[in-house]
């Protein structure tokens, strides 16, 4: 008889490679994003001025790039296995990643204009909805009592944050300093550390 069988849980894949391929292409997708911030021409902090939107553009990719990752780290931790299902549900979350290094280049290039703000918005909307499928994913192969499902709890964050994201894709019609100032509003929320998750995930990791 299987090994997995006689634990009494279903058989599953190991999680190191799909542990180590998110975080090289994490790491790819940040190096891509530091390499649009051009030299300024001059010595003069006056010539930093014009590289100021570029500027605050990656700071924001940046944080919501940090985020993703960390997120990832901690939802990883407490999971015992992976699937099929599991390995294309990451893939196309990193896909939404990937677009980080354009969104962030077209928006900042272009001074926050209504455009690329909305278009920001759908990369940040799209890879909020592949996390939750990724999510979602997991939970069905861990079980609902696991300690991934207890850790996720209510998820009001995962569950408010595309309704902001949405909202800021609208209000680029009227204005795309609302949008911009939702995008960072959700960073900041999930910059707030849940420290319940972080109990669990070291509670599961000492038994």
């Amino acid at each position: 008889m299987d090994a997995s069988k006689r634990q009494g849980r279903r058989p599953g894949m190991g999680k190191g490679r799909l542990e180590a391929f998110s975080d090289g292409v994490v790491a790819i997708i940040i190096t891509i994003m530091v390499l649009e911030l051009k030299v300024p021409h001059g010595s003069s902090p006056a010539a930093l001025a014009p590289l100021l939107p570029v500027l605050l553009s990656y700071v924001l990719s940046f944080v919501y790039v940090g985020i993703y990752w960390n997120n990832h780290h901690h939802m990883l931790a407490v999971c015992r296995r992976v699937s099929g299902g599991v390995l294309w549900a990451n893939l196309h979350l990193l896909f939404w990643l990937s677009l980080f290094p354009f969104a962030t280049a077209w928006m900042g290039e272009n001074h926050f204009a209504a455009a690329p703000t909305a278009a920001y918005g759908v990369v940040l909307l799209m890879a909020a909805v592949a996390y939750w499928l990724l999510q979602r994913t997991l939970v069905r192969l861990q079980g609902d009592d696991s300690v991934l499902m207890r850790a996720l709890g209510s998820d009001w964050k995962g569950k408010l944050s595309p309704v902001l994201y949405a909202l800021g894709i609208a209000s680029t019609v009227w204005a795309a300093w609302i949008a911009q100032a939702l995008y960072a509003a959700v960073a900041v929320m999930w910059l707030v550390p849940d420290r319940r998750i972080e109990g669990l995930v070291g509670s599961d990791q000492d038994g």
